[in-house]
């Protein structure tokens, strides 16, 4: 993967709050991804919500500014991939990065003997992590560890798989639809599989095709953000969507301007709606916080936002 040129990035830190649905492409790391569109946004802060493998490519949600704030909401929320596994090659890593291990004669498997063993895999299950991912043991990524040769135990986890249906077919190749919930590893999905089919079998094609609450994203690859770049930050921006619109799953409360002035200064406001999260807005509409009622009748501010440029409040007007 060649970056883009970054003498058309925008030189310049400014300050800039928004969410961008980048189209990763294969290659660079999800970090490298998100270091290169902060450089040609000139975000001076950036953050991405949930790492895809550099083989993967599809939906990354990268926050600016103050976007950032929700960044750890969406890393929770639920995924949905294309995957393509080979049957009959295990490699170290569950994908085609890796070095082959095994290599194994693939049966004659019917439709019903592939749905019994994907059945297993659905609901709540326990799974264990690829050796080499990003899950951290004493601060340290497991894939370092992995890489130096290192013994790399992983520890067994819970995890939620909604979805997990077979599209097609061709030789050894089965192309699954997956949707998950946050921590689900769909290389270990397709490893198990091959496990429970008797021959292993490898990721070797990973999509990211939406994250809650993106169920039908207009993503924007590294191309198109670079010649929006060449044009100025106005064209450029103009692809970035509002913090509203990644919390759109919760309820609204549209407060005055003086309960909105007592919620920014982390005083308790009466609330009559119902219990639970929602998205606190003013006057104008602009969003002032992810807030909470209480059992109390209370809304209280969980994550408050000061917005420098959030360049609409229409998310479907954003996008080119």
């Amino acid at each position: 993967m060649s970056f883009p040129d970054r003498s058309r990035a925008i030189r310049r830190s400014r300050p800039l709050d928004g969410i961008l649905l980048l189209d990763k492409p294969c290659g660079p790391s999800s970090n490298q991804a998100l270091q290169t569109a902060r450089r040609l946004f000139g975000a001076a802060k950036a953050g991405h919500t949930g790492s895809l493998d550099p083989l993967a490519t599809g939906l990354l949600p990268v926050c600016f500014g103050e976007a950032t704030k929700i960044a750890g909401l969406l890393l929770g929320s639920r995924k949905a991939y294309a995957t393509t596994a080979r049957l009959g090659v295990v490699t170290d890593s569950a994908d085609a990065t890796g070095a082959i291990t095994a290599e194994y004669p693939v049966p004659a498997l019917d439709e019903a003997t592939i749905e019994r063993a994907l059945a297993d895999l659905r609901g709540r299950i326990r799974q264990i992590p690829p050796i080499y991912s990003a899950i951290k043991r004493d601060g340290e990524p497991l894939y370092r560890l992995a890489r130096r040769g290192e013994t790399v135990d992983v520890p067994e986890r819970e995890v939620e798989v909604s979805r997990l249906d077979l599209i097609g077919r061709e030789g050894d190749c089965l192309h699954l639809h997956v949707e998950c919930g946050s921590g689900t590893y769909v290389r270990s999905l397709v490893r198990d599989l091959g496990a429970a089919l008797g021959c292993g079998a490898h990721v070797t094609r990973l999509r990211r095709l939406w994250v809650e609450p993106f169920f039908d994203p207009v993503m924007v690859g590294f191309e198109q953000i670079e010649a929006l770049a060449a044009q100025g930050p106005d064209q450029l921006d103009r692809v970035l969507l509002p913090i509203s619109a990644g919390l759109a799953g919760y309820p609204g409360v549209d407060l005055d301007e003086a309960d909105g002035l007592r919620l920014r200064q982390g005083q308790a406001i009466p609330c009559t709606a119902p219990a639970g999260r929602c998205v606190a807005r003013g006057p104008d509409g602009q969003i002032l916080a992810l807030a909470e009622v209480g059992a109390d009748g209370l809304l209280r501010s969980v994550r408050g936002f000061n917005l420098s440029r959030e360049h609409a409040s229409d998310p479907a007007k954003t996008l080119l």
